[in-house]
């Protein structure tokens, strides 16, 4: 069983200077082929534009208001609100609101099924 909390992961920095801590992932838990992790975006600030071409993603809003993006469609997200970002998915999350955004970002890598 493996259980991490939170509080007990490192924060680092982004490129794109979002704070994350990866609460489970490969490098820290039994896990093979996906990862929780909690971000933090400062009001104005944006994640990077970016896709994943093997994983499926899942960010759930904890705190803040954002504005997502997800290739050419845009959607306002608040508190509660779960978004989910298809392989290929071009998408990037910006912080429209006063306070700071923060969400968790589950990913999924996709394994190809063994042929027989």
């Amino acid at each position: 069983m493996d259980v991490v909390n939170r509080d007990s992961v490192e924060e680092f920095i982004t490129k794109d200077g979002s704070a994350i801590r990866e609460i489970l992932a490969p490098a820290n838990s039994s896990l093979k082929a996906q990862s929780l992790a909690q971000a933090t975006l400062r009001p104005g600030q944006s994640t990077e534009k970016h896709l994943h071409v093997r994983a499926e993603e899942v960010y759930y809003v904890l705190k803040g208001r954002g504005l997502m993006e997800i290739d050419q469609e845009k959607q306002d997200v608040s508190p509660g609100d779960g978004i989910a970002i298809a392989p290929g998915s071009e998408h990037r999350l910006t912080n429209t609101g006063e306070e700071n955004l923060v969400f968790c970002a589950a990913a999924h890598r996709l394994i190809p099924m063994k042929t027989q």
